[in-house]
């Protein structure tokens, strides 16, 4: 039985999850010390949380305008340049009297980097792994992405009064050039794919080729879906403690519970065979959704943090999906395909997030996590039923 030893064995493996690990710290590092910085320089609540909306919407931009960049260079070139921009745009943010609007321009600037980044990472484990073990690679990237949020969190606000925001910047800094550092090193080489045009006319292209075949885009939908309504009470979370009457801090226990639920998830699913995978994900998928709809009883804090983590648990439909898509596209579109895939799933879950914040104002909070639980059991087997029974036909590459 193959899991994340066997992965961890291939040549270049360890440094590719080392360097996530470090990056990922630093990713949300940034996040939690510029969130901080912000707020300390203007005293807006609104300006504040522009920083994580600054983190996450340009995926979508990122995704669309240059996925042909994860296929037109080496994986590792790739992977090493937008870890160094990365860098870059944090070590600028430390220039002294940098106004707020730069602040927020260089981290938009690293959320367009972070979506390429992800789809040539996807796309290196699929052509550096055999294919029985490249869902159980992209489940060690997710465990460990689910980690280091809890981690970076936990400990950031701490780091931050410790050591103060520009320090935690500048080390954030040095994260991405460890990542760099590592993946240039300690990685083998994976051939760049064909350049037929300019990047953003590839990337339109790329799309219309992935969005052609009728079942690669059900399997992309599907693993949108079901995160974008799983992701409600994160949304809500605040607003659920106020309405069962405890402190706002409380909320940390159900974002926790998702985390935790999703990693365990990943472990348990990691171990079993193949074909046990494909099985399992309707199970897994309903176990993403159903839990939602018991916050109908209005649970207590510590049984939603347990509902959460059921339904983080259900993630794990994933490792069961990407072998189905990784079968249904060319090698040669597999950096636009992941690229797209990682863009698409950040923006709609931050389009769910503010979604459920808008229902949140005139429905109670458990009556609209309760909902979302209901339309995205319905939504995710209506799709699933299309992506699993839909043959697979291969729509010949656009014209150029």
């Amino acid at each position: 039985m193959r899991s994340y030893g066997a992965v961890l064995s291939v040549p270049g493996m360890r440094a590719v999850f080392c360097a996530h690990a470090v990056s990922m710290l630093g990713t949300v590092g940034a996040q939690v010390a510029l969130s901080i910085l912000v707020f300390e320089r203007t005293g807006s609540p609104l300006l504040s949380a522009l920083v994580l909306a600054c983190s996450f919407l340009p995926y979508a931009v990122g995704g669309v305008l240059f996925s042909s960049v994860a296929d037109r260079f080496p994986v590792r070139r790739v992977l090493v340049g937008c870890d160094l921009v990365s860098a870059a745009c944090i070590g600028l943010m430390l220039t002294p009297g940098m106004p707020v609007g730069g602040l927020l321009g260089l981290l938009v600037v690293t959320g367009m980097v972070a979506p390429v980044f992800a789809g040539a990472r996807a796309s290196s484990l699929a052509h550096l792994l055999p294919a029985d073990l490249f869902p159980i690679g992209r489940s060690l990237l997710r465990a460990i992405s689910q980690v280091s949020v809890l981690a970076g969190f936990a400990v950031g606000g701490i780091a931050v009064a410790m050591v103060g925001s520009n320090w935690l910047l500048a080390l954030d800094a040095i994260t991405f050039v460890a990542s760099a550092v590592l993946i240039g090193v300690g990685t083998p080489y994976a051939p760049p794919g064909a350049r037929t045009s300019n990047p953003v006319r590839d990337s339109w292209s790329g799309l219309q080729y992935l969005f052609a075949d009728r079942k690669l885009r059900t399997l992309i939908l599907l693993t949108w879906a079901a995160p974008a309504f799983s992701s409600v009470p994160d949304g809500l979370a605040v607003a659920y403690t106020a309405q069962v009457g405890v402190a706002a801090a409380f909320a940390s226990a159900l974002f926790t519970g998702y985390a935790v639920g999703s990693v365990l998830g990943e472990l348990v699913v990691a171990r079993f065979p193949p074909s046990t995978r494909r099985r399992l994900v309707v199970p897994f998928l309903l176990t993403s959704q159903l839990p939602a709809i018991a916050f109908l009883t209005e649970p207590a804090i510590p049984v939603a943090a347990v509902l959460l983590a059921i339904s983080g648990a259900g993630y794990a439909f994933n490792q069961g999906i990407d072998p189905l898509i990784l079968q249904s596209v060319e090698p040669s579109y597999r950096g636009r395909l992941f690229t797209v895939q990682t863009s698409g799933l950040m923006a709609i879950q931050g389009v769910s997030i503010a979604l459920a914040g808008v229902v949140g104002s005139f429905l109670a909070p458990n009556l609209t996590i309760a909902a979302a639980g209901i339309l995205g059991t319905t939504t995710t087997l209506l799709i699933a039923r299309q992506a699993l029974t839909t043959q697979p036909r291969r729509p010949a590459s656009p014209v150029l």
